[in-house]
């Protein structure tokens, strides 16, 4: 079965020939290979395309290693693509692969300390070169954000363009699971998007998969790319993050927590570095704490949402599923699949008992930056009674603006405004119809 990936498809349709990288960046086993060298090269196959226009190299397969010297691979490049007057699509999976090598023609004697850099020809180096030829539309894919996602901007001088790829989506998901929308959520939220465990057919098998892809591919990936002496606290980390998503943590409160599963102490800024790997490897996904009504972020407090949950449930062994947990961390990849930066809200009220003053913090789930306005949005598995309701809807009444305000519940609940002007509606109607908020 093929699971076809329209908007992906339709991004990259959007950009070639636009002069710059088209840099495809995402957790690893998420499709990112599948969607560049089957959709996107058999939509353009269709198109005309001929088949000897593509140039395809994979620098994590053994027959294309030798690749990953960057002048090699831009030998190799241009040596394929030397007819001038024909345009070729060059695809070049796992760039991140690819390392730095000295330049032997500079003398190093001649180059200050602070621009040693400048001695390395790196793949930021061929791929800009290539990215100028104008017989050439050039493609990466990458699983790791620091070396892609965060030096676009500054590594690849205005000529990088970045399309990011995640697990498959819930409305990805739906029309290939077979099953009604309500037990394909509850499948969605144990499994996963991970393309390869959706399409294994047995629950055993999905397990398997995803339990190995984070010893033998992630952990593996990380412990190799920092060089790291082992992956103990490593392990711990992961398992920290897992067990807390949803909540509010920072570098010390991980480090007790790690430290207790280890039977041993570590540091704040071990912690913090490890959060970093993880980020950059798209396994996990920082939200900031902000203020509503004091316009500031908290520092060092945020919560952790897993890039995929069946990740997440994998490595917990599917154990601590709480829907509620599960539901938020699916709202809040949901909105940041659409493209929005996210925050997690704080409302602090205060009130005055018995002369004295208190003040009380209470939390809007998700406040969404759509770049012309904020939505403030709430996560409730229920509203099931009015003392419910009010609970759920009172740090959005209290947020002292009128950006507009959305509760979010299980099930299929469609579309409806209460009496204060909040939006409620159920999360799989949601999570199908991009435009219902």
């Amino acid at each position: 079965m093929i699971i076809e990936r329209e908007q992906y498809v339709n991004e990259l349709l959007a950009k070639r020939w636009n002069g710059k990288v088209k840099i495809i960046t995402g957790i690893r086993r998420c499709g990112k290979s599948f969607l560049l060298s089957t959709l996107y090269k058999n939509h353009l196959l269709k198109e005309g395309v001929p088949e000897d226009a593509f140039v395809e190299i994979a620098l994590d397969r053994k027959s294309d290693v030798a690749f990953r010297n960057p002048e090699t691979l831009f030998e190799h490049v241009v040596g394929r693509t030397s007819n001038l007057d024909k345009k070729y699509y060059v695809f070049i999976d796992e760039i991140q692969l690819s390392y730095k090598i000295k330049n032997s023609e500079i003398d190093e004697r001649l180059v200050p300390e602070e621009d040693r850099d400048l001695l390395y020809t790196t793949f930021y180096d061929i791929l800009n070169d290539l990215a100028a030829r104008p017989n050439l539309d050039v493609y990466v894919t990458g699983s790791n954000s620091k070396m892609l996602s965060k030096d676009i901007v500054t590594n690849f001088r205005d000529r990088g363009s970045e399309i990011k790829v995640f697990p498959l989506s819930f409305k990805e998901f739906y029309p290939v699971s077979g099953m009604e929308k309500a037990d394909a959520l509850e499948q969605y939220l144990t499994f996963g998007g991970m393309p390869l465990a959706v399409l294994e057919p047995e629950e055993k098998g999905k397990r398997a998969y995803l339990a190995g892809l984070f010893k033998k591919v992630y952990v593996k990936d990380i412990v190799e790319r920092y060089n790291l002496k082992d992956d103990e606290v490593l392990e711990a980390v992961i398992d920290a993050l897992s067990s807390a998503v949803g909540s509010f943590t920072n570098p010390h409160n991980l480090a007790n927590s790690a430290g207790s599963l280890m039977h041993k102490n570590t540091s704040d800024h071990t912690i913090k570095n490890y959060l970093d790997y993880l980020e950059d490897a798209f396994l996990f996904v920082g939200s900031k704490r902000y203020d509503v009504k004091g316009k500031r972020y908290f520092e060092n407090t945020q919560k952790y949402y897993a890039m995929d949950l069946g990740l997440r449930n994998a490595r917990l062994n599917f154990r601590q599923q709480e829907k509620s947990h599960l539901m938020e961390n699916l709202i809040f990849l949901e909105l940041i699949r659409r493209g929005y930066s996210v925050d997690v809200g704080v409302v602090e009220i205060v009130r005055v008992k018995d002369g004295k003053r208190q003040q009380s913090q209470y939390e809007i789930d998700f406040i969404v930056n759509t770049g012309k306005e904020k939505i403030y949005i709430q996560s409730a598995l229920n509203i099931d009674t009015e003392e419910k309701r009010l609970q759920e809807t009172f740090s959005l009444k209290n947020s002292g603006d009128f950006f507009r305000k959305v509760v979010i519940t299980d099930g299929l609940s469609k579309p409806w405004t209460d009496d204060d002007g909040i939006l409620h509606i159920g999360v799989i109607p949601f999570l199908l119809d991009d435009g219902l908020i």
